[in-house]
């Protein structure tokens, strides 16, 4: 088979990535961070769209620059559609569009959630899972435990009620004073703490869901009761304060992981998602794996956070489908999970 090369762009958040990939090989992989968004303790939409448009030229250019290609070279533009945030995605879109229109080559549009699990297939030297096998995609914006048939037929089979997993270590983080983004800094300090020096009741969600509003209330709670004791309470205890909650959340998502392997007899298992770059996750799943004999898949960490290499190998999936879109396409803020596959 000849080689397929796809430009990915993917702008759903605060990242503006541009990546080249030759099949299911990454040549390139370009990530702009947007700094500006540490001093609001958050992602503020108006100024990440803004900064997507000052980044999205010099990070396609590098990308192309680093494949050691020309854009004529190129077989198509994918580009993430959705979920996100609506200006950030649009630029990205508007981008992918204009380019696909000026080379006269496909436009493959990309569900950003289905492009995490895909990571998976990324060419890396490291062994891929078998379908059916299931995926715990954990990020800031969502908590999903998908039963994944094939490439193009995925299953949410457990889901968050309300919040997810991400956001209850970045709220952590700013009860706790820590800069953003939180959870990689709650991550760092845990691996100094006493996971069990606190105890946080574990969140009920019926099912294979998940609910992680509770937890951040408790803990926020936890923290403003010991501070009326103790102003210094949480500078003193801050590895322990973090390590516990880490170990909650950690073990709340891999027991629901747990069931969902046994009720669906599935020992390939698979974690995607911002979040499965956290360390207590990957050492308890590691532990998990001679437990229950599992066969364990965890993505380099460059393919963990939100990445463009994840968008180019989804494309190269749907190209071989000769999915294509076409520039009528716009982005969509709350692309549902089964859109877009």
């Amino acid at each position: 088979m000849n080689t397929v090369v796809i430009l990915g762009i993917e702008s759903s958040c605060d990242e503006s990535s541009a990546a080249v990939s030759f099949n299911t090989g990454i040549r390139s992989n370009l990530i702009a961070t947007q700094k500006i968004h540490e001093t609001f303790g958050g992602v503020v939409p108006e100024l990440a769209s803004r900064a997507h448009q000052l980044h999205i030229l010099p990070v396609v250019s590098e990308a192309l620059h680093q494949a050691n290609i020309s854009k004529n070279e190129l077989h198509a533009i994918a580009f993430t559609r959705g979920p996100g945030l609506m200006g950030s995605l649009l630029v990205g879109c508007s981008f992918a569009k204009s380019l696909s229109a000026a080379l006269d080559i496909p436009l493959i549009e990309v569900n950003h959630m289905h492009a995490h699990v895909l990571a998976h297939f990324i060419e890396s030297g490291r062994p891929v899972p078998s379908f059916p096998f299931l995926c715990l995609t954990v990020s800031g914006g969502h908590t999903q435990i998908v039963l994944v048939h094939d490439h193009f037929n995925m299953e949410i089979i457990g889901e968050t009620l309300d919040d997810a997993a991400g956001e209850a270590f970045d709220k952590t983080a700013k009860i706790l004073g820590l800069p953003y983004p939180g959870g990689p800094v709650v991550d760092k300090l845990a691996q100094l703490g006493n996971p069990h020096a606190f105890k946080f009741t574990t969140p009920h969600a019926p099912g294979l869901n998940f609910s992680f509003s509770g937890l951040k209330t408790a803990i926020l709670y936890f923290i403003r009761d010991a501070v009326k004791k103790d102003e210094h309470f949480a500078q003193k205890h801050l590895p322990d304060i973090c390590a516990s909650v880490q170990h909650t959340i950690v073990s709340y998502l891999l027991s629901k992981l747990e069931q969902a392997a046994a009720k669906h007899g599935i020992s390939d298992i698979a974690i995607a998602g911002g979040v499965s770059a956290n360390s207590g996750l990957r050492k308890a799943l590691e532990a998990m794996k001679e437990k229950n004999g599992w066969n364990i898949f965890i993505p380099e960490f460059q393919y963990c956070t939100d990445n463009a290499a994840m968008i180019a190998v989804s494309g190269y999936f749907k190209y071989l489908k000769k999915d294509f879109t076409d520039l009528s396409v716009s982005p969509a803020a709350g692309l549902d999970f089964h859109q877009s596959s």
